[in-house]
């Protein structure tokens, strides 16, 4: 039973002291994934783009990590106003079609580089 760092530039870098994700066992948790385009550092001001570019970012660092999207088993939804959860849903709701995760979302004021949405990723391999 080994922590495994897990990175790649297929997803923005860490903003500080911490790992894009962590792989433990079978079981990979990423950071909260930020709606930064790797290619030129810039976040979208509409929640649709924004939630979009989050979920691009997430499926590159569990394809680094072994994994993808259909084994995700948990997620952690951060929105800056929760007006914003219609539209949110929607574009999830294209990534998870069927078999849904776990899932919790919750109002935060104030996110990183303000950003409007921030989501946490738990998959298995």
């Amino acid at each position: 039973m080994k922590k495994e760092i897990i990175s790649t530039k297929e997803a923005p870098g860490a903003i500080g002291p911490y790992s894009q994700a962590t792989k433990f066992n079978d079981i990979i948790y990423t950071s909260g994934q930020l709606p930064i385009d790797p290619q030129t550092g810039n976040i979208s001001s509409d929640i649709k783009d924004q939630t979009e570019q989050v979920f691009k970012n997430a499926e590159a660092i569990l394809k680094a990590a072994g994994s993808d999207l259909t084994k995700v088993i948990k997620t952690s939804v951060f929105l800056k106003d929760l007006q914003d959860f219609a539209a949110m849903n929607e574009v999830y709701g294209k990534f998870f079609t069927d078999n849904h995760p776990a899932r919790s979302t919750v109002g935060n004021t104030d996110l990183a580089l303000g950003a409007l949405v921030e989501i946490e990723f738990i998959a298995h391999i």
